[in-house]
């Protein structure tokens, strides 16, 4: 029996760059859960009779929503759901799932890399047809909607067997409960080498790769241990947990430090990598060499060709604005078109859709490419495993050629996180209106060249998205990034980006802390960050 429930609105649902991203206290409200998913499917006009795929990362509340949704969804009239096993979908899993089931879109249960367990967060997030996380004009609808929500519908059944493959039914909607792997897996058989990955590896390569206890366990070892050959093992963490054993699952430095620590010891393998909560990012490491993520987006671009592919060259590249200019050199090397758009993996929909770019990255370790429309960690793992099989070359050779022949792009990002939202607001309207001054102004030995707000023209649709990160431009092409981050669960992150480019005649070899100590303290003294926030030094530099 469909129950229509009567519900009031909650003013608090509007969706960021990557949906709804709550603590599970929140979403464990009352009718909360239950008002973002009508909402979504009320703004969802196409949704009657379609297809609807629906999974998530494993992270706490995951089976508990799963469930909610598939009975949402029978009421709401979807003819089938493609559900993963277990409630699991990778995110890029999931977007190749609604390309090839010719879905209206997708529900992705995750907070990304955001840390788990009933004290942690939980998001839900709408793909859209194409795969891509739904653009702000459906965002906008879905926010218009929660504000005037009445009721909410469910089909009053008990719950389904999601460890059950095949199909069931729940109502008149069929329910078909899919291998979350299988299908992806075939996709990267047919981006990739495996003949010749699988040769480096016979020949005595050694690799690690950190599943952080995420959904990306089950698909590093189907595809790393099983169908390419590493030794068992080689995936470490390799189970989903609802609390990820207790760690964050980011890829960065901070919190997957026991894989750095490792790859810079004396017993490191010949390449270590990890994924986050929700497999769409990234970490790459070579024995004793770091590869930060935006080096890591320009030397895939520079070497995609080895794989078969992209062996035919790439239409272009996109990077996100806060993203270092590394691949911009890369892309002029080429001679494809580079675009530049705000944070936030929507953006780069268009321009994949319209078949102006092949690659595209965000500086935050995300990279992808066309096979989907999302960010995809091991795609990105993968595709350094090919180049590394046909240049016969260790991480840091590759990455000191590429440095050699295109310059460095020293890069750091600081994050003060969870500091107070009406302080972090005030700093950026005061930044914002001292922005028109500070051109010709010095801060140390720097000098300021001009300064901005970034807004993004798309080059496809003609739409515009304003305010959309402040910059600072200093003479000799450094510049300083700020902008405040939607993907966190608590007051607010301020994100500051600081860059500085050196030519291949120089010194390529300097810790980027050292390289880039004089723009971090300018880029304190132009937000005066420290009086604004009470933080003298950032949460975390990745």
């Amino acid at each position: 029996m469909i129950h229509s429930v009567s519900i009031r609105p909650f003013p608090d649902q509007k969706p960021g760059t990557s949906g709804l991203r709550k603590k599970v206290r929140v979403f464990q409200t009352p009718h909360y859960t239950e008002a973002f998913i009508q909402s979504v499917f009320d703004a969802e006009p196409g949704l009657r009779g379609a297809t609807l795929i629906l999974g998530g990362d494993g992270r706490y509340l995951n089976r508990e929503v799963i469930q909610v949704a598939l009975k949402m969804a029978a009421a709401n009239g979807v003819a089938r759901v493609r559900v993963g096993r277990g409630g699991l979908l990778s995110t890029p899993a999931a977007s190749h799932l609604i390309r090839i089931s010719g879905a209206i879109g997708g529900l992705i249960l995750s907070a990304s890399h955001n840390p788990g367990g009933p004290e942690e967060d939980f998001g839900v997030k709408y793909n859209i047809a194409n795969g891509g996380p739904a653009p702000e004009r459906v965002t906008d609808a879905i926010y218009a909607r929660t504000l005037a929500i009445d009721r909410y519908l469910i089909l009053e059944v008990p719950d389904l067997d999601l460890d059950r493959l095949g199909e069931q039914r729940l109502g008149e909607m069929v329910v078909e409960v899919v291998d979350p792997v299988a299908d992806y897996a075939a996709l990267m058989e047919t981006l990739f080498d495996f003949r010749t990955i699988r040769a480096l590896i016979a020949s005595g390569f050694s690799l690690r790769f950190d599943a952080m206890h995420a959904v990306t366990g089950p698909y590093a070892r189907e595809i790393l241990e099983r169908r390419l050959g590493a030794p068992e093992g080689s995936v470490v963490n390799a189970t989903p947990l609802p609390d990820f054993g207790g760690g964050h699952p980011d890829p960065n430095l901070v919190h997957a430090h026991a894989l750095y620590e490792h790859m810079m010891g004396p017993d490191a393998p010949d390449f270590g990598a990890a994924s986050d909560g929700d497999g769409d990012r990234n970490l790459v490491i070579g024995r004793g060499r770091f590869v930060s993520p935006s080096d890591s987006l320009a030397v895939l671009a520079a070497n995609a060709h080895l794989a078969p592919g992209y062996s035919a060259g790439l239409k272009g590249v996109a990077r996100s604005m806060p993203t270092s200019g590394a691949v911009d050199r890369v892309a002029r090397a080429l001679g494809v078109a580079c675009y530049e758009t705000p944070t936030g993996w929507k953006f780069f929909g268009n321009l994949l859709d319209a078949g102006r770019v092949t690659l595209c990255g965000e500086e935050s370790a995300g990279a992808g490419s066309d096979h989907v429309r999302e960010k995809d960690g091991l795609w990105a793992v993968l595709l350094w495993l090919n180049i590394l099989a046909v240049r016969r070359q260790p991480v840091a050779g590759v990455l000191d050629e590429h440095w050699g022949r295109y310059g460095r792009n020293y890069y750091v990002r600081h994050d003060y996180e969870s500091i107070d939202s009406a302080a972090a607001d005030s700093l950026v309207e005061a930044l914002r209106t001292l922005l028109p001054q500070l051109p010709g102004k010095r801060f140390g030995p720097l000098q300021v060249e001009a300064a901005d707000e970034f807004a993004y023209h798309d080059a496809t649709d003609g739409s515009v998205s304003e305010r959309q990160g402040l910059r600072v431009m200093f003479e000799g092409g450094s510049r300083v990034v700020y902008r405040l981050s939607g993907t966190g669960t608590s007051g607010a992150t301020l994100r500051v980006y600081i860059e500085r480019y050196e030519p291949p005649s120089g010194n390529l070899h300097q810790e980027p802390a050292e390289a880039l100590a004089e723009l971090a303290a300018a880029a304190d003294a132009i937000a005066g960050i420290a009086a604004w926030t009470g933080r003298n030094a950032p949460d975390v530099v990745t």
